[in-house]
């Protein structure tokens, strides 16, 4: 599975976001890959990912992608995120 961590900015809390998406993988025992963009890089960034990881905010700018967009309210909760990651495989099948 490929994730994108997207932020304003791409260097800080996207770098928290990746960080803690990737204990969320581990803890759900899934093979995946982070990566981190900004808002601007982000479309095209996500046209190779499966999931993108990013504020309310940022996911209105975002648009339409091809990847699932998935909100994330608090960067730093692990369970938070293994929680939206498990919804989102478990709707995968």
């Amino acid at each position: 599975m490929k994730l994108l961590a997207v932020c304003g900015m791409g260097i800080g809390t996207s770098i928290i976001l990746k960080t803690n998406a990737e204990k969320a993988l581990q803890s759900l025992g899934v093979d995946g890959e982070v990566e981190v963009a900004d808002i601007g890089t982000a479309r095209g960034a996500a046209v190779t990912a499966d999931v993108v990881l990013t504020s309310g905010e940022l996911a209105a700018e975002l648009g339409e992608v091809s990847a699932e967009v998935v909100v994330v309210d608090n960067f730093v909760d692990v369970d938070e995120i293994t929680g939206k990651l498990s919804a989102v495989l478990e709707s995968r099948g």
